[in-house]
């Protein structure tokens, strides 16, 4: 194989047999070396050969499996370094220190808010990682994410995500802002032939779902629901079949394949062939690790959320509300 082979963040996750999210670790730490060709970050032939060769030298493992446990085990942590109050976020100058900046969920808020970073700390690389709420939390326990993005709904609270971020960063100071709020619900067929209209209609005979995978906060709201409704997930038909993204779900009920969905209102704006029947209002919230390293680029990233070009370019994009954008939730 030729010396100037380079591989993308995915294929180098494969190769290596570990998370996606522990490969930006790794890049994010300086022990895989890495650059940008466009949004896309590659790692060299030669460097990951370097990285692998060290490893066994070193007799440390490549890398840890993708996690997928449940939060019951997750081990212990130790409490974060203390930090200073984000409350009142001091004006920033621009500069912060160099490295790299994941930041991981699927919306597209999180691409933009990506652009307005590097473009406020030039030394700061952000990088983006596609990823559900939970499994973007529990990327930020292990250390391997900076930015996580989450909307996850506590059925017996009817609270977002806070309940969630409370287990998973027990010792960890943090902070909680909001993003944005977004209308969620199901995708159906142009005119809503099985007359879908309430989470009690999944029940009816006939009718076939498409799921999202595990650990994102769509399939967190349906099974919460269903949870509070009792019904089983096993009878729905096609609740083991799922798809990683809004704007997938939305196309399998689009060509047929289901009758119905869970997702937001944005992604039915932009397939054709379905209706979207709105359900709740989802919080849309960012967790930041406040570590003193940390410091400049979150009081940047805070300032970004509350500037006017930031929100006036969300604005554009159709079902987003924007009222409480910037706001801190939440600090420890």
């Amino acid at each position: 194989m030729s010396e100037n082979t380079s591989y993308t963040t995915e294929e180098i996750a494969r190769l290596l047999k570990i998370s996606k999210l522990k490969v930006y670790d790794l890049i994010k730490k300086g022990e895989l070396p890495s650059y940008r060709v466009g949004k896309q970050m590659r790692v060299d032939l030669s460097d990951l050969e370097a990285y692998k060769q060290n490893s066994r030298n070193s007799g440390s493992p490549l890398g840890h499996p993708a996690p997928g446990g449940g939060l019951q085990e997750l081990p212990q942590l130790q409490p974060a370094a203390p930090f200073q109050s984000f409350s009142s976020p001091p004006p920033h100058s621009g500069k912060g220190s160099a490295g790299n900046v994941v930041i991981t969920g699927q919306d597209m808020s999180l691409d933009i808010l990506a652009t307005h970073l590097e473009r406020s700390l030039p030394s700061t690389r952000p990088l983006r990682s596609y990823a559900g709420s939970l499994d973007s939390l529990i990327a930020m326990y292990h250390g391997e994410s900076d930015i996580v993005s989450t909307h996850l709904l506590d059925g017996d609270t009817g609270e977002y995500n806070l309940p969630y971020i409370r287990k998973l960063l027990v010792g960890f100071s943090y902070i909680v802002v909001h993003l944005l709020t977004r209308s969620a619900g199901f995708y159906v067929r142009k005119g809503n032939p099985k007359n879908i209209r309430s989470w009690g209609d999944l029940q009816q005979s006939g009718l076939t779902l498409i799921n999202r995978e595990r650990g994102s906060g769509a399939r967190v709201l349906l099974d919460e629901q269903l949870r509070l409704l009792g019904i089983p997930s096993a009878s729905l038909d096609g609740y083991e079949n799922v798809e990683n993204s809004h704007l997938a779900v939305a196309g399998m009920v689009a060509r047929g394949v289901a009758d119905v969905g869970i997702g937001t209102e944005k992604a039915a704006r932009i397939v054709d062939g379905i209706d979207f029947i709105p359900l709740t209002r989802e919080q849309y919230d960012l967790v930041m690790i406040k570590k003193p390293e940390n410091e400049g680029w979150i009081g940047t990233v805070i300032d970004i959320l509350r500037s006017t070009a930031f929100r006036s370019e969300l604005s554009s994009i159709h079902s987003y509300d924007l009222t409480e954008t910037g706001a801190i939730i939440y600090e420890t």
